[in-house]
């Protein structure tokens, strides 16, 4: 909730609880907790069986490490892409699925927390007492829905916003971006069905057609509510119109990444004033506390709103609701919900012909709403011993090198390279889990209530994140679970985090002595996080996670420039049909690769000078330096529908996985010479950007 800058390393949408929200699933056929039929094996550190040795490094990098990957690893009919992330997500769901399995047996010596998340996994697979239910658990709020007045609204968005439903707009907590011991409320744009604005303006023909399908799913979904086909297909239409009013008045994905432009401090007063209608009846149903002054993230957006609410019919706004309501809770709906809402964000949007089974879909939904009491067993199981340490001491390596790194740079004056040593020192290194464990004793989880429990699951969440407005920040907790395959960056709390999730094989080996590929993997994930630190974004924040320019003027231009060469070299590559990849929407995580990839490059070969290793002696044929490069570029080994690369280029700051190998090892001399490229070779070209 609230609009943090945490930059994650990967799509959101390919890793943890987060797949379960944007594709929706169950089977017609009962559900069981049986085993599931195949059986994943964590990954090779060093995968040879990807590499195409047809391919030449100095042509095509991304070709020659993963050329084969793609023939090895077909698309499964429930998956929008298989990549690195995807195989390790699916080993470590099975190994959830595992625990879950145990403790959804009801037994006396499980303990509250074990019970939670074994009765939460229990009702979520019962699918037969789903159907059975119909729409009994959601009636009640689907009556006060049709019972609502205009005025009635404000306070009724409130509590859905509370269940987690996407109504109107989006509030929620964050750190002040210029005090970041403040813990403030935050109130921003949202209500859209589609993924964000611009789908709602664009005009082509494969556009068009999207948003007639989204009329004909939401007409589907209106049906299965009891509206009649032409009263359904009526107002499908005109929650389009409205959503296109929303649209318009808000920011596009690119201005989002600027903080400074959804960073509004209001008073109450100012923020009363703005809207026009008395918004007190919403803080009270979301349970805010007593609020002066918030932070609105799109100020222009509240005035359309409002306009577009009063203009709009009430049914339709009903139907708005209904439909955000159903869409919102679609997984523990009858099954006909189910399947029309994954047909639309499933299939439509992203190509996927079928769900995932629903023991993935249900571990995932126990990691995203008892995450912490998962992850303690699953860390407990799975990243215990050394494993922490181990990584603690690659973490401390990558940060030597890009202080040494810092030094080097011959475009940054002394005075800023003061401040930006100042700052990394100051970065907090959070690694495997949170020191503390989430307390979940308040939460009230049953067997056979797979609705309730995500709706209190919801409003549990809500009220957690709400009561942090105006309390300490708590600089221990963790915006991801232990599980998790991903990592991020928080320019507020300046800190890195590596779930254990993705501190597993292929990405992290602690039992392999080959460092080339540990640092080429997740020694470069560990310095695209602290890259992100310096990226755009990041470099706007100082050592204590304050809004702050810490730059000279020649040094912010310098900065510029160079990140502009990287604006201009991603912005140049095609992604899919006719769509390049929007170089300022990726321009942090462009930063992060390529900075990444230089300090863990420098890491890898400081380890091996300190451990007197033979950098060129050659294993599985290769030298250390060239299983680096190799290793690193595995990490983007992928296959992908073309309806999944088209949704990410035009909503996800993170270029497609080709790029992110490709558009890294051209500006990287290391590679060059690790690959003896000639300069002038596409790999090795006479001009490249160069930033960290």
């Amino acid at each position: 909730m609230g609009f943090k800058l945490s930059s994650l390393l990967l799509l959101p949408t390919l890793a943890g609880a987060s797949a379960l929200a944007q594709t929706t699933q169950p089977p017609a056929t009962p559900a069981t907790t049986t085993p599931p039929v195949t059986h994943y094996e964590p990954g090779s550190v060093f995968d040879l069986s990807s590499i195409d040795n047809s391919a030449n490094p100095c042509d095509d990098f991304y070709k020659f490490a993963c050329g084969n990957f793609a023939a090895n690893h077909p698309i499964p009919a429930d998956q929008a892409a298989v990549d690195q992330f995807y195989l390790l997500y699916n080993v470590n769901n099975e190994r959830l699925n595992s625990i879950l399995t145990q403790y959804s047996k009801p037994s006396p010596t499980r303990t509250p927390n074990e019970q939670k998340i074994g009765d939460y996994y229990a009702a979520c697979i019962d699918t037969s007492a789903i159907d059975k239910l119909g729409l009994k658990p959601v009636d009640p709020l689907l009556g006060e829905i049709d019972r609502v007045s205009l005025p009635g609204l404000t306070y009724l968005a409130g509590e859905l916003q509370r269940d987690g439903v996407n109504a109107f707009f989006s509030f929620g907590e964050q750190q002040d971006f210029k005090d970041s011991s403040k813990q403030v409320a935050t109130i921003d744009q949202g209500g859209l069905g589609l993924p964000e604005r611009d789908y709602y303006t664009r005009q082509g023909d494969k556009d068009k057609k999207l948003r007639d399908e989204y009329v004909a799913h939401i007409t589907k979904m209106l049906t299965l509510l009891g509206y009649t086909p032409e009263l359904a297909g009526t107002e499908a239409k005109n929650i389009l119109a409205f959503e296109t009013r929303l649209a318009v008045a808000q920011m596009n994905v690119t201005d989002r990444r600027d903080p400074l432009k959804i960073y509004h401090p209001e008073t109450m007063a100012e923020f009363n004033k703005l809207v026009g209608v008395p918004f007190t009846p919403f803080f009270e149903a979301v349970h805010s506390p007593q609020l002066d002054s918030l932070i609105n993230g799109s100020p222009d957006y509240f005035p359309a709103m409002i306009a577009a609410i009063k203009s709009t019919p009430l049914d339709t706004l009903r139907a708005y609701l209904k439909y955000q309501l159903v869409t919102s809770y679609a997984t523990v709906l009858p099954t006909s919900f189910d399947d029309e809402n994954f047909h639309f964000y499933g299939t439509v949007l992203n190509g996927q012909p079928e769900k995932r089974a629903r023991w993935k879909r249900c571990s995932s939904s126990v990691d995203g709403a008892l995450g912490e009491a998962l992850g303690q067993v699953y860390v407990s199981q799975y990243f215990a011993g050394d494993s922490k340490t181990k990584v603690l001491q690659m973490v401390q390596d990558l940060e030597a090198s890009m202080s040494k790194d810092i030094d080097g740079l011959d475009w940054m004056s002394p005075e800023t390279k003061v401040t930006a040593k100042a700052k990394l020192a100051l970065v907090a290194n959070k690694i495997g889990y949170p020191d503390k464990w989430r307390n979940y004793s308040s939460l009230t989880i049953s067997p056979d209530d797979a609705f309730g429990n995500k709706l209190r699951a919801s409003q549990f969440e809500n009220d957690r994140v709400l009561a942090k407005i105006g309390k300490p920040v708590d600089k221990n907790e963790w915006d991801m679970t232990p599980p998790t395959v991903n990592a991020y960056y928080n320019p507020s709390m300046n800190d890195i985090n590596f779930p254990a999730g993705i501190l597993q094989p292929a990405f992290y080996d602690a039992n392999s002595d080959d460092i080339a590929v540990n640092y080429g993997h997740m020694g470069a994930v560990i310095g695209h996080e602290l890259t992100h630190g310096f990226d755009d974004q990041g470099s706007q924040f100082d050592g204590l996670g304050n809004l702050r320019d810490w730059w000279t003027p020649e040094d912010k231009a310098k900065f510029e420039k160079r990140t502009g060469c990287l604006v201009n070299e991603y912005g140049s590559f095609t992604a899919v049909d006719n769509v390049k990849v929007n170089g300022k929407l990726t321009l942090g995580e462009n930063t992060a690769d390529n900075g990444g990839a230089v300090i863990a490059f420098m890491s890898y070969l400081e380890r091996a000078r300190q451990m007197g290793l033979d950098t060129g002696a050659k294993v599985n044929g290769f030298t250390g330096p060239q299983r680096f490069w190799i290793a690193y570029a595995q990490n983007w080994c992928e296959n992908e529908r073309p309806e999944s690369v088209r949704q990410q280029v035009q909503t996800d700051p993170h270029s497609p996985s080709h790029f992110r190998a490709n558009g890294v090892v051209v500006n990287e001399p290391g590679f060059a010479e690790a690959f003896s490229c000639k300069k002038g070779s596409p790999m090795a070209p006479a001009n490249n950007c160069r930033v960290w």
